[in-house]
């Protein structure tokens, strides 16, 4: 269900600096840091189109990639990223250095599924408290998305996150309630309505 480990070519950048940056990107590349599993930050660049594809493909921010740093292979997982404002292309991208047991915290998307076979098929309202959560994830199976069932949900019911079906070795980073996912509401009269209090 994870995405596969896809590879990146990268050089390493002697010189650090805005000035520098800029001249990265003008001769297509994106300046970019690996840091992590208690070692020292590491400078890349890498190739500006190899990562906008990575990036408009999805699942770039749950994909563990291989960074090939002189023929140094590097296991990564990207924690963030940057956009230029104006032009939307990828200023700058942070990667966390990950080993095959090390854990990593993610934003999970939720996929909704059978809203056909739940009261929505007849005029109710799916309201979405959380498109996504937070997981604690093994950086080894870092999963696409997490499913939610709303078979025979009824107006007013809610989806709790202890109602879903988490991957092995995987936890929600809130541990301490069972936060809810999504609730079921009247068509439009559950508008003005408060929410339900969380049990």
């Amino acid at each position: 269900m994870s995405h596969a480990s896809y590879e990146l070519k990268a050089v390493a950048r002697e010189r650090v600096g805005k000035g520098s940056s800029r001249e990265l990107r003008r001769n297509g590349s994106i300046p970019a840091v690996i840091y992590g599993d208690k070692q020292a930050p590491v400078s890349i660049a890498l190739n500006t189109n190899e990562v906008t594809k990575r990036i408009h493909a999805g699942g770039f921010m749950t994909t563990v990639a291989i960074i090939d740093l002189n023929g140094e292979k590097i296991r990564v997982l990207p924690k963030d990223y940057q956009l230029d404002p104006v032009r939307d292309f990828t200023m700058h991208i942070d990667f966390l250095r990950v080993s095959a047991n090390s854990e990593v915290t993610v934003a999970v998307p939720v996929h909704f599924v059978n809203e056909e076979k739940s009261a929505i098929k007849t005029g109710a309202v799916l309201n979405i408290v959380r498109h996504e959560v937070e997981l604690h994830v093994p950086a080894s199976n870092i999963p696409e998305f997490i499913t939610v069932d709303l078979e025979g949900l009824k107006v007013g019911d809610s989806v709790h996150i202890s109602a879903v079906k988490l991957p092995a070795g995987t936890s929600p980073v809130i541990a301490d309630r069972d936060f809810t996912i999504a609730t079921i509401v009247a068509p439009a009269a559950g508008v003005e309505e408060e929410a339900p209090a969380e049990e």
